[in-house]
């Protein structure tokens, strides 16, 4: 297959793998209204956690590759911090639903660039702040903190994508000395310890039919991630990043066909800037890569 063909087939992946995380949002919205969501994220992770251990024991070395690690205090960290932003993002839907907290959200490529100096000692030159003050003015229009009574879980997918973007940054910095498949394996297998110890406490019984929703969320995230692992297999990361923003798309038609939100002027506005802001950031990447 040609490089062309690749990127073709990269970007048909990554565009499947934005539907799958939009259903998965929308089952969250639903189930998270009705039940706890610490359970909910809980169950989610033992299925994720099930996954990865399932790869690591196909993958050359087995088990053991996949734990070795120089540095499992920072892939414990990981794993811990990205359960505690879907926990985040879950009550997120819950309080504001899915358009507005992934009109948010999405700034996050934007977060990782203004803390990669910082974290990962990489140079940010002005152009890109430039386009991350842009963001943060699409961030503003959509929060719309001097718009009469400034709604306070307006922050909570903000805080969403700053967890989200710490990941990253220390993803990339973890993938300085463990590979891809070590850095997967500790994501999965610590967020779900960590999800277990605090979800048992706020066990529910489900009724059956949720169940069957509960199962197609669980195999939702697996798909994702597999979609996403064969997309960066086949084309790079900068290629393909950019068709990430479908997923707000997908999640706009969701919350509007389902749950009856409506998709507000300043939110259109606002996320255009931000979208906006995170492509000249991505591109400005990919030239100086």
């Amino acid at each position: 297959m040609t490089q062309q063909n690749n990127v073709r087939a990269g970007i048909g992946l990554m565009i499947a793998a934005t539907i799958v995380f939009a259903l998965q949002d929308g089952i969250s919205r639903h189930l998270a209204g009705t039940y706890n969501t610490y359970m909910v994220v809980m169950i989610r992770y033992w299925f994720f956690a099930a996954f990865v251990i399932t790869l690591a024991a196909r993958a050359p070395g087995g088990l053991r590759a996949a734990t070795r690690t120089s540095q499992p205090g920072l892939q414990v960290f990981r794993g811990v911090l990205l359960a505690a932003e879907i926990c985040v993002a879950v009550f997120a839907f819950t309080v504001l639903g899915l358009i507005d907290t992934m009109a948010v959200f999405i700034c996050y490529p934007l977060l990782v660039a203004a803390l990669s100096g910082p974290v990962l000692g990489e140079q940010v030159g002005w152009r890109r702040w430039a386009a991350i003050g842009v963001g943060c003015v699409g961030v503003l229009i959509i929060l719309q903190p001097g718009a009469g009574v400034f709604n306070p879980w307006a922050i909570i997918p903000l805080i969403s994508a700053l967890m989200f973007a710490l990941y990253g940054l220390l993803t990339r910095y973890a993938a300085r000395k463990d590979s891809a498949a070590t850095s997967f394996f500790w994501t999965g297998v610590a967020g779900a310890v960590a999800m277990t110890l605090v979800g048992m406490w706020y066990w529910e019984p489900m009724a059956p039919a949720d169940w069957g929703w509960m199962a197609l969320l669980s195999v939702s995230g697996v798909l994702g991630h597999w979609l996403l692992i064969k997309c960066y297999e086949m084309a790079e990361a900068s290629a393909v990043q950019p068709f990430a923003y479908f997923h707000l798309v997908w999640s706009a038609i969701l919350g509007i066909s389902i749950f009856g939100e409506s998709l507000r002027p300043a939110v259109i506005v606002g996320a255009a800037l931000v979208v906006a802001a995170g492509l000249f950031t991505l591109w400005r990447e990919r030239r100086q890569g």
